[in-house]
């Protein structure tokens, strides 16, 4: 028999937050009572084991959620994605055998929230080099000295997973991994976007943070790793992001239907433009896109869930998910768009909104061009 899907949104709770998604995007403002509610519902706590007094749930799970979440609120799905981003790869990796990250669901059920703050200006090499200092200190800790964009929940984040380069490891250059409280953070308060502005990412200056000893978990060379920290990593980041931006097609869809039902046809003696085949072609379209793209989200986080055999393909696998989650998605909401009319070119409408938070997708990594390689390679080989 079919295993039952666990949920922890109920329709209610998405319905109030889609509420005031409107208000946070016209105000530029961080969704507080969001926050509150995901938290009473233990949706923090989502991937933490039950024995730790979590909901332990799987992947594939978490990521129905998100789906259900950003299309209520694309925002506020992509802020909590990345407190979801940690506690998920800690959750896999325990699960898996590896306690260093332990702490992290520990906290987590205890109440802390965690943000990511990895991304660097003009680091185009992402998670495989780091513009950050990482100082080592005599207890075995160390203190983190940069600069991080696009840091989501900094008005509420209580700890940071962070990273940065050891040039004086005594087994060579390393990049340590670790998490930090607040003390030694500045957030500089410039999160004014285009779209996605409930998330508040803003720039985060890193002078002496602390990360603890306990909570150093890696020390790795630069370049690509074959440890099982970064494949947890990719793997958990881009399935959810996948899911956030196929949740905005599926509410794009939604408002695309209501608006062919709604308009009417002087062409077709007043019949509504759902009846029109032109339209009804274009309605099929996007859904055709956000079938594949559901399926395939769904299917990849069960493979991840179920330790799946992708091989050296795996990185193949998860960067292309999000390139492809997100094509889909802009070209989903784009024919919503065009069978809506030209009132959802007004400011203010959902519609337009959704236009502008999944342009969101395409600066998350992995870019077209990292996800190129790294599949040209993974089919190809390396290059000569």
């Amino acid at each position: 028999m079919p295993r039952e899907l666990r949920t922890l949104l109920t329709d209610d709770l998405l319905a109030r937050v889609h509420e005031r998604a409107p208000g946070h995007d016209r105000e530029n403002t961080f969704p507080h009572e969001d926050l509150a509610e995901l938290v009473d519902a233990g949706y923090l706590r989502a991937f933490v084991p039950e024995r730790l007094g979590g909901a332990g749930l799987t992947l594939e799970e978490v990521s129905r959620e998100q789906v259900r979440l950003a299309a209520a609120a694309p925002a506020t799905a992509l802020a909590v994605n990345m407190h979801l981003v940690v506690t998920g790869l800690a959750a896999l990796l325990v699960a898996r055998g590896d306690d260093s990250v332990e702490f992290v669901l520990r906290e987590a059920a205890a109440g802390e929230v965690f943000a990511f703050g990895n991304s660097e200006a003009g680091n185009d090499l992402v998670m495989f080099g780091s513009r950050t200092r990482a100082e080592r200190q005599a207890d075995g800790g160390y203190r983190f000295f940069g600069t991080k964009i696009f840091t989501s929940l900094s008005p509420v984040w209580t700890r940071l997973a962070t990273f940065g380069l050891d040039e004086h490891h005594p087994d060579g250059p390393r990049l340590v991994h670790g998490v930090v409280g607040r003390d030694g953070v500045t957030t500089k308060g410039d999160w004014d976007t285009l779209g996605m502005r409930a998330t508040q990412s803003e720039t985060t200056v890193l002078d002496g943070a602390y990360a603890a000893p306990a909570h150093v978990y890696r020390a790795l060379p630069p370049g690509p790793s074959a440890d099982s920290f970064v494949f947890a990593l990719f793997a958990v980041f881009e399935v959810l992001l996948a899911a956030v931006y196929t949740g905005i097609g599926r509410r794009a869809i939604e408002l695309g239907v209501e608006a062919t039902r709604r308009r009417r046809s002087m062409k077709y003696d007043g019949r509504a433009y759902s009846q029109d085949p032109d339209i009804r072609w274009k309605v099929a379209d996007a859904a055709l896109a956000q079938d594949g793209a559901e399926l395939q989200v769904f299917a990849l986080a069960r493979d991840v869930d179920e330790q799946a055999d992708h091989g050296a393909r795996w990185f193949a696998q998860v960067v292309g998910l999000k390139v492809r989650a997100v094509e889909s998605a802009r070209r989903v909401v784009d024919l919503a768009l065009q069978v809506s009319g030209g009132a959802s070119y007004y400011t203010g409408g959902e519609l337009g909104r959704l236009y502008r938070d999944v342009l969101a997708g395409i600066f998350h990594p992995s870019d077209d061009e990292s996800a190129h390689s790294t599949v040209a390679q993974s089919v190809l080989g390396p290059l000569e």
